[in-house]
Parts: structure tokens; sequence; C-alpha cells
């Protein structure tokens, strides 16, 4: 019997392997649950799983709506929309934009004469 028999192989290094049972972040929809997208930090959609609920409450928040999803049938919901990126337990994520109003127009404190030509 050969060692790969007893032990399995061993996956290359960089191999994607599949990762079971996988928390998704949805959002509302008019048909029940939309999965969420994402956005890398260069711009490009993404798909985003956590491999607990723990893991999503503590990057998402927990008022943040989840299914249960193998990875093979989450990147098979994405690819009709070309979305081929999935990152499994993100941790770094970009913080809220704070709300800053634009700076409010001064109001001019009468009317300005125009300059008149003189001829």
């Amino acid at each position: 019997m050969s060692s790969a028999a007893l032990y399995g192989e061993e996956p290359e290094p960089g191999e994607q392997l599949p990762a079971g049972r996988l928390c998704v972040p949805v959002r509302p929809g008019s048909g029940g649950c939309v999965t969420r997208l994402f956005r890398t930090p260069v711009g490009g959609r993404t798909a985003v799983a956590f491999t607990g609920p723990a893991r999503l409450r503590a990057v998402l928040g927990a008022a943040q709506p989840w299914i249960v999803l193998a990875e093979p049938a989450l990147r098979a919901l994405m690819e009709p929309l070309g979305v081929r990126e999935l990152r499994i337990d993100p941790v770094l994520t970009a913080p809220a934009p704070a709300s800053s109003a634009a700076p409010a127009a001064v109001p001019l404190s009468g009317p300005r004469p125009l300059a008149v030509l003189a001829k």
C-alpha cells in the first residue's frame, strides 16, 4: 500500500481546497436573500464567506444576516454575475466612510457691485 493511500495526497502550495460549509453574508431582496458582494482593494467584485458565525460577526457585526452554503454552491451562484473571486475569512475591511457633509456655502453679506468698464 502506498503512503498516498494511507495519508492522502498533500495539496500543492497555493492549491485551492473546498472550504466546506461557509457562512455567507446576505441582504434582503425581492425574492428572498441575496448574496452580498464586496469590493477588493483595487475595486474588483468579490464574494466573501466565513468558516464560522463568530468570524462573520467579528468582521461584519452581529446584525449581518447570513446563510450556510458550500463553497461550490457559492461559486456557482456568483459565476453568472462574472464574479470569480472568493475571499474566505477576510479580516481586513475598510471602515465605513465617515459622514462628512460638504462644507456649507457661506452666503454673501449683500450684493456686490459689478465693475463698470469706462469708455
